[in-house]
């Protein structure tokens, strides 16, 4: 049976959230995790928390958590009934204020942003179903004028396109659920509203090794900043919903791309998200262009996709995962799927480490290995491998849980917790068992990759090609 290579991320929810709901979207193909720090009471996150790691214990696979963190929020102040009615090219007044009760005013109790504002400005609201675009302004007073008509309710989201905010990617509720999701053990961290590398270098610092910082690309300035947040952060998010908003549509898809070939060179995995499956939310079936995005996104080479709501607040969480699992699947089996396709650069500076997983993943291509098993004590090897994508899984063996975990997200690694080796033939009795639990028979080549002396950290240097139950022979 052919093992899915890129991964699959579920968003947990009311939908999701419970012992038996969990167990069952594991089940369907989850590998990680998103923990929502926007919605989620810490208590009930932590009750899915111990119920994924009950499922880790008993299905032995070592199984990532992330905590999203929610990141500022922009938002309009409160409105006299609740709402105000937007006119197509109508003026309004945006005030410094929590609530208003005139007609005319829009209230935003954010003076960072009203600071910034000049006319030209474009402010997006409700998601992007509503704009205005400032008009003019003397001193404190901004004027606007409406761009789409409609309905505009208390407290929804601003998006200013085009200017950097000054305000850190963390607030004071990010910081109390980044401190709650470290006690909890969770192995990476998603950062929001990230504008700058130093958002990243914030986070970290904060963080200080107990996790790894997932970096939300959401905003266009990131983007501008691309190479230098990539590589800052473990990981990368292409948060497609609010950079949805905040650029053209016709320009998020040449973003992804962009996102997904810079973190492939730098050998980081990229995780592509929001939207995937959506109609599932109601629908027991994808539609024929939400299937082709979740390909497309495999084709381009992203480590892992996501759901969101789709596993969050929809009906069909675990029909949702077992679909995106063969999509998955279907789009791997095409040779010239780009997950295949390794990003080395030229100038790079090649370790003997790199010059072994290189080796490997021609030798799995030429030779049609079924597994790499790779001994890791602090998931170098294992990495490096995920980024060189050789064609065929590859069983990460290493003695640290944590480890294990973190090595969840990446590209066709499927960590194993087990002791240390002490010598070659156990290196390679333990290869073969390792195999032959994950669907290997008799006969199938695999490779091994180890460093000696066996046991230390940073010393891969040895490979060697082995078929499945030759030492019986």
């Amino acid at each position: 049976m052919r093992k899915r290579l890129a991964k699959i991320v579920a968003t947990i929810g009311p939908a999701s959230s419970s012992p038996s709901m969990l167990r069952l979207i594991h089940d369907a193909g989850v590998d990680i995790f998103r923990l929502n720090m926007s919605h989620g009471q810490h208590e009930k996150l932590a009750l899915v928390s111990e119920a994924i790691r009950r499922i880790e214990k008993e299905t032995g696979t070592p199984l990532a958590v992330f905590a999203d963190l929610q990141g500022p929020k922009i938002r309009t102040g409160a409105f006299e009934g609740g709402q105000i009615t937007l006119k197509y090219g109508a003026d309004y007044k945006i005030v410094h204020a929590a609530e208003t009760k005139e007609p005319d005013v829009i209230p935003i109790p954010h003076k960072e942003l009203l600071d910034i504002l000049e006319p030209g400005d474009i402010l997006k609201l409700d998601d992007g179903k509503l704009q205005v675009t400032v008009s003019a302004r003397h001193g404190d007073d901004i004027s606007v004028k409406a761009d789409t008509p409609g309905e505009l309710k208390d407290r929804k989201g601003i998006n200013v396109p085009g200017r950097a905010l000054p305000i850190s990617a963390l607030t004071e509720k990010d910081r109390e659920d980044l401190e709650f999701a470290l006690g909890l053990g969770v192995d990476y961290v998603a950062l929001s509203f990230v504008q700058k590398p130093e958002d990243v270098d914030e986070a970290k610092a904060l963080i200080n090794g107990r996790a790894g910082v997932i970096a939300k690309i959401e905003k266009p300035q990131a983007v501008d900043f691309l190479d230098e947040i990539i590589e800052r952060a473990d990981a990368i998010m292409v948060a497609r919903g609010d950079l949805g908003v905040e650029c053209a549509p016709e320009d998020v898809p040449l973003i992804q791309r962009r996102i997904i070939r810079a973190c492939r060179r730098a050998g980081k995995p990229v995780i592509v998200a929001t939207h995937m499956l959506e109609s599932m939310v109601e629908s027991i079936a994808p539609t024929r262009a939400e299937a082709s995005d979740v390909s497309t996104a495999v084709y381009q080479g992203a480590d892992a996709v996501m759901l969101s709501a789709e596993t969050a607040v929809g009906r069909h969480p675990p029909t949702a995962v077992a679909i995106m699992d063969r999509i998955i699947i279907a789009t791997e089996k095409d040779d010239e799927s780009g997950s295949y396709k390794s990003d080395r650069r030229d100038d790079e500076d090649y370790t003997t480490a790199d010059a072994m997983t290189l080796s490997a993943r021609r030798i799995a291509e030429v030779l049609h290995c079924r597994y790499a098993v790779a001994y890791t004590k602090t998931g170098s090897t294992a990495r490096r491998l995920s980024r060189d994508r050789p064609h065929c899984p590859v069983i990460a063996a290493t003695p640290d849980a944590r480890v294990a975990r973190n090595l969840s997200l990446y590209w066709g690694v499927m960590p194993v917790v087990t002791e240390d080796i002490s010598h070659f033939h156990e290196m390679i009795e333990k290869a073969d068992r390792l195999a032959v639990d994950h669907g290997g028979q008799d006969g199938d080549r695999i490779i091994i990759l180890a460093g000696y002396p066996f046991g230390r950290p940073g010393k891969t240097n040895t490979l060697k090609i082995s078929r499945i139950g030759a030492l019986e022979s």
